[in-house]
């Protein structure tokens, strides 16, 4: 069954290629580069240009503390720092392939890496060599490994914060990963 991939319901349409359920999620899908479930989540930080965390209103913010997130409007709205960060938890996780595009094209380990992940929300990281792929997952130890073919890859589930851009690569839903 096909899922919307703005709002995840199921698509019921004619057309075999549709993405999204409706006109209005294809709509506030192209005006929203990020999946609705992480908009929906209270789990947003603001970050300075070393990538460490910020609340919206500049002071340290912590990947383990709440009280130091705010919704994704509180921090995009913010002017603290210089872009926006996701506390992972609750089911939301990522991986980070580091150095993996090249002019922005992946690179041969990358590309087969990526295709274990087709329908997933992927975004390219503020370095610009490198990808975030977005999914879900149990909480877990955090894992950095560099594969036998040099892509490195680290994958986070908890505790820890990941950098957005909203720099889609591949748009996508929120899968396991």
């Amino acid at each position: 069954m096909r899922t919307c991939e703005w709002c995840g319901r199921s698509i019921v349409a004619k057309n075999r290629q549709a993405r999204f359920c409706s006109s209005k999620c294809r709509v506030y899908a192209h005006r929203n580069p990020l999946p609705q479930a992480m908009t929906s989540a209270g789990r947003w930080v603001r970050r300075d240009a070393r990538k460490v965390p910020l609340t919206t209103t500049g002071t340290s913010a912590s990947s383990t503390d709440p009280a130091t997130w705010s919704t994704h409007a509180e921090a995009a709205a913010s002017s603290a720092g210089v872009g926006l960060g996701f506390v992972l938890g609750d089911g939301f996780a990522c991986i980070d392939l580091d150095h993996c595009l090249v002019d922005g094209v992946p690179t041969e380990a990358a590309k087969v890496f990526l295709e274990q992940y087709p329908r997933h929300h992927v975004e390219v990281s503020p370095s610009g060599d490198g990808l975030h792929i977005w999914g879900t997952a149990e909480p877990g130890p955090g894992r950095k490994v560099t594969q036998p073919d040099g892509l490195h890859v680290e994958r986070y589930s908890h505790a820890r914060y990941i950098t957005v851009t909203g720099q889609v690569f591949q748009r996508g839903q929120l899968l396991p990963l």
